[in-house]
Order: C-alpha cells, then sequence, then structure tokens
C-alpha cells in the first residue's frame, strides 16, 4: 500500500483504503458503502478506541465504531453540542449575560441564565428568544469547524468575547496551537467532540425550572420521544447552596481554582472547604438530635465513591458533641449465603440486587432492636460465602442511634418493619458545583469514577483498565437501586470539594497512562486525562486527616 493510503475499517463491516489524513466525515460522505447498515445519524466516532469528532483527521490505519444518539457517547456529542450552541445564542442576542450549563437534573442540564445581578433569573420571553436562536442554527444547517489556531489568536478572540474563564483555562497552558469549535463568529475551547453541524441536534427541550432552565434532548431509547421532566428539588436545593457559595469565594471554574493554586491561595480555600462541609455534618447532627427519643435510625445511601463511610464517620463524631452515640451496622453482614446471591443478566454473581441481602432477618432484628432488645449480629465470612455468629450483640439505649450505610439505605423495603418517625434518612453524593468554564460543566458521574479509580488503586490493587471495565456495571446498579430512592431521603449532602481534582490528579494521570490503545478502556482513559490536564495541581499533604478526600488517598485519620 502507497505511504499516502490507510487502512480503515469499519466495525459494523465494510473497509476500505483512504487517503492519509483525510477527515473522518469527507470519507463518510464520498463512500456511501461505509453507512451501509447504519440506520442512526453519525454524531462521532471511536477511532481505534479514541473518541472524536466526525473532523477527526485519519492518519494511520484505524478501526473506526460509528457513534449514534443511543450509544452513551452519541449522547455526550449531542448534549455538548446544545451547550456550545446555546451558549452562542445567549451571548449574540443578549450581550454580557451570565449564561452557565450548571449541573445534570432529571435526565436533563439545568442552566442558569441572569442579565444583570438584580434579574432573578430568566423571563419567559428570553427563554423563548434562546429557543427560536437555537431553532434557527438548527433550521439553517449552520456548520461547526474544528480547527486548530495559535494560541495569540486564541487569547485575541477571548479577550475580545470578553470570555473570562477561557481565557483563565488558558492562562497556564502555552502550547503554540490550540483546537477550537467555530460556529460562525462564537469560538470555544474543544473540550470535547462536537457535531459537525447545528442539524445533527434534530430535537431539544428548554423547560423552565426554578430561577433557570434544564436543557432535555431526546430518549435515548426512541428519540422519537421525550423522557418525562422529573423536577428534583431537594438535588437542586444541594447545588443551589453550594453553588451560591462558589459565586461568594469567587471560584465558580477551573481557571478560578488554578489562579488560586498559581497565587498559592490555597490552603485557606481548603480550610474554607473542609469547614464548610464539617458545619453542613455539625447542623446535619444537630437536627437528628433535636429528636433524640424518636429517632432510632439513621439511613444513609448514595452512589459508589460518594464518600459514604467518612461522611457516617464525620457524623458519629458530631453527633457524640451532641450528646449521641451512633452504633454502626454494616448491611455487608446480612448477605445471603452464596449459594442463593442472585445473577445478572450475564450470569455473574449480582451483589448489588437487593435480595442478595437476607431482608428477612435483618427485618426481624431490625424490629427487634427498635423495640429495645437486645439481638446478636451476624458475620459475613466472604472467603467461605458463608454467614456466622462471633457472639457480637447490640442494644439500642436511650442515647444511642443506629447508623445504616449501604447502597440500599434508602430502598424502602430495607427498613419496613421500623415505624417512619425512628428513620432519618440521608442521601449523599459528590455533586461537584465547579464547572471547566462557563458552558462546559464538570459531571458529577466523572468526579466520582476519578475517585474511585484512586481508591480502588491504593486499597484494592486494581488498576485503572479494571476499574473502568466495571464502571458500567456500577452505573447500572446505581440507576436500579439508588437513584430511584433519592427522593425518600429527609435531606440530601454534597461530599464533594471544590479543590478535590487538583489533589488527585497526580494520583489518577499515571494509572490512566497505564491503559493502552489496544485496550476497550481507551476512550474513556484519554478523555478522563484531558479532563485533569485542566487543573494545576495540589500537593496532597496539604489535605486535612479527616477530610473525605483521604478515603481516596489514604492516611485518613479514620479506620475503615
Amino acid at each position: 500500500m502507497s505511504k499516502h493510503q490507510v487502512q480503515v475499517s469499519f466495525k459494523h463491516g465494510p473497509a476500505m483504503p483512504a487517503e492519509s489524513g483525510i477527515r473522518l466525515r469527507q470519507l463518510l460522505e464520498t463512500n456511501p458503502e461505509a453507512l451501509k447498515g447504519i440506520d442512526f445519524k453519525v454524531l462521532g466516532a471511536l477511532v481505534n478506541n479514541e473518541f472524536v469528532s466526525v473532523e477527526y483527521r485519519l492518519e494511520t490505519d484505524s478501526t473506526v465504531q460509528l457513534l449514534g444518539y443511543r450509544d452513551s457517547y452519541g449522547q455526550r456529542i449531542y448534549r455538548h453540542t446544545i451547550a456550545f450552541l446555546l451558549s452562542k445564542v445567549a451571548h449574540e442576542l443578549f450581550p454580557g449575560c451570565d449564561f452557565a450549563v450548571e449541573h445534570s437534573l432529571s435526565k436533563g442540564l439545568y442552566c442558569s441564565f441572569r442579565r444583570s445581578e438584580k434579574a432573578p433569573g430568566i423571563t419567559p420571553e428570553e427563554l423563548d428568544s434562546l429557543r427560536s436562536g437555537l431553532q434557527k442554527l438548527i433550521d439553517e444547517k449552520t456548520p461547526i469547524d474544528r480547527m486548530k489556531v495559535t494560541f495569540d489568536e486564541a487569547i485575541r478572540h477571548f479577550e475580545e468575547a470578553g470570555a473570562t474563564d477561557k481565557l483563565n483555562l488558558l492562562r497556564f497552558k502555552n502550547s503554540s496551537k490550540v483546537r477550537v469549535y467555530m460556529c460562525g463568529n462564537y469560538m470555544d475551547l474543544a473540550n470535547h467532540p462536537l457535531a459537525c453541524n447545528a442539524a445533527d441536534i434534530e430535537r431539544f427541550q428548554l423547560i423552565p425550572y426554578q430561577v433557570g432552565f434544564v436543557i432535555m434532548g431526546p430518549d435515548r431509547v426512541d428519540p422519537t420521544i421525550f423522557p418525562p421532566f422529573e423536577p428534583a428539588d431537594y438535588i437542586y436545593d444541594v447545588f443551589k447552596g453550594h453553588k451560591e457559595w462558589g459565586r461568594i469565594v469567587h471560584v465558580r471554574t477551573v481557571g478560578d481554582l488554578n489562579e488560586r493554586i498559581f497565587k498559592k491561595k490555597i490552603d485557606d480555600f481548603i480550610d474554607v472547604n473542609e469547614a464548610y462541609q464539617e458545619k453542613r455534618i455539625a447542623l446535619l447532627a444537630e437536627q437528628i438530635a433535636q429528636r433524640k427519643g424518636e429517632v432510632k435510625w439513621i439511613l444513609i445511601a448514595g452512589p459508589s465513591s460518594s464518600g459514604k463511610t467518612t461522611f457516617s464517620k464525620r457524623l458519629a463524631l458530631q453527633l457524640k458533641a451532641s450528646g449521641l452515640n451512633a452504633k454502626p451496622i454494616s448491611l455487608d453482614n446480612y448477605f445471603v449465603e452464596r449459594g442463593h446471591t442472585p445473577v445478572d443478566e450475564n450470569g455473574e454473581l449480582d451483589y448489588e440486587h437487593i435480595e442478595a441481602l437476607q431482608l428477612d432477618l435483618l427485618a426481624e432484628q431490625l424490629d427487634a432492636l427498635d423495640r429495645g432488645e437486645r439481638v446478636e449480629l451476624p458475620y459475613y465470612n466472604f472467603t467461605t460465602g458463608l454467614r456466622e455468629f462471633h457472639g457480637q450483640f447490640m442494644h439500642i439505649g436511650p442515647d444511642d442511634v443506629v447508623v445504616l450505610e449501604g447502597i440500599h439505605g434508602l430502598n424502602p423495603r430495607l427498613t419496613e418493619s421500623v415505624p417512619p418517625e425512628h428513620k432519618f434518612k440521608i442521601y449523599i453524593s459528590a455533586l461537584t458545583q465547579l464547572n471547566i468554564d462557563r458552558n462546559n460543566r464538570i459531571s458529577t458521574t466523572d468526579n466520582r469514577l476519578i475517585r474511585r479509580i484512586v481508591r480502588d488503586n491504593n486499597f484494592r490493587n486494581h488498576p485503572a483498565q479494571k476499574t473502568l471495565a466495571m464502571w458500567g456495571k456500577v452505573r447500572r446498579g446505581e440507576k436500579r437501586w439508588i437513584f430511584p430512592f433519592q427522593k425518600e431521603a429527609d435531606v440530601a449532602f454534597n461530599s464533594a470539594l471544590d479543590y478535590e481534582l487538583a489533589v488527585l490528579r497526580p494520583f489518577a494521570e499515571p494509572l490512566l497512562a497505564e491503559i493502552k490503545p489496544s485496550m476497550p478502556e481507551y476512550a474513556e482513559a484519554i478523555r478522563m486525562q484531558q479532563f485533569l490536564s485542566n487543573f494545576l495541581v495540589i500537593p496532597p499533604d496539604r489535605v486535612p486527616p479527616t477530610s473525605v478526600i483521604r478515603e481516596f488517598i489514604g492516611k485518613s485519620f479514620f479506620k475503615y
């Protein structure tokens, strides 16, 4: 084969030679047979296991998997493209407005918008203008171009646009070329792959909510309909409090955080972050203490790597300061014997299924404890897969509360024998308020995944590849057993710390670098590496021993 030719193999079938350097989009346009068997609009691709846009240049022999809306990566492209286009519309229709894509909500993205500090939020007329402006870009099939510009050109453009959030990100970078997306005169940093044309975003909804609005895309299974919007006021309130705190301390984006790190003003910021979190734990303990004699059970649930264990231990200390003694019960000790463990769709043992717990024994003991009786707690032997009893007895005294922490903590089936007034239910997750920049949020799932990669390597000797390989299964378990019961909580607690990713970066990067292009997890590894590259580093010795971050990086005050 000529050195000017590369071989391109599509996972869905065809293979063909192509000129080296051709863009994937051009190859698809000039070779209709490459789309044979594809029944979806191509939004992006995995090329040699790397997540890219259709503007990607094919410079080596390549294996290509085309991505549509039903793919998780295709959904990312769809959401990021809507956010990019909305940012363009907002700043062109309302120069100087404060528009930000803030966090996930229901199955969409919550956005804030205000034209001045005195404005309470977006008006119906302003939302209609944004909706019409976005639809116009779609109807006119407006192209979105991915290109490289010189560093000076990027700086000049963002200065003229008043895009201080983009300038702050570039301040600590010095590459001679900067990858950007252009749509008309609007420029954004290429933080994620985007669609190559606004027309690829065929359907969307902008739903007014609170003082902002929610972007909703079509249903993933059936893109001809929209999923129902389910307001989650409790999650919104947690984010709102944290976002307002971010505005007060002037750290809303990664660039703001980097500025503090660079100016050696990070120690005070760390102390304030930790104090703010400890204060909220203390307020929770006081809220529980005010119901002394009534509340006997503290139920804590949250997704993987949300910091449940450290939170439980810190809450126990605050409860002690309020005159209550917290007694833990590990739900792991109530697993059914291994031969009775449910299996998932692949025939593998499913320890996350609620039926993996001996619910009748648990109900019997919880009911007895709630009546003030003394019971012998079980011990689950993970080596033998059998339940044992080692003479560990418990009863609940007048100054005692029992802490049940686990993925099913908020599932009503777990504690249905306990009177509702005796329970205090807490949902915990790492709901980061920090954005990369105004229209590029930090996914709370990504925040937790970085935590888990670091923890799994430090304490379970798992390589990052193994963590990434099982993450999809973990997420499916969360969607089935955790997220549906968020609304059961009395309170929601946010364990995210605005500085944590700068601490986790040096731990995670070398682990991610071990994942090579031949591995299926490569796309996710590269995506996470690119994400972490935005952060300056904070040395781990700056992290207090009681911090939730110590649960993942080690040297915690607490024993796990």
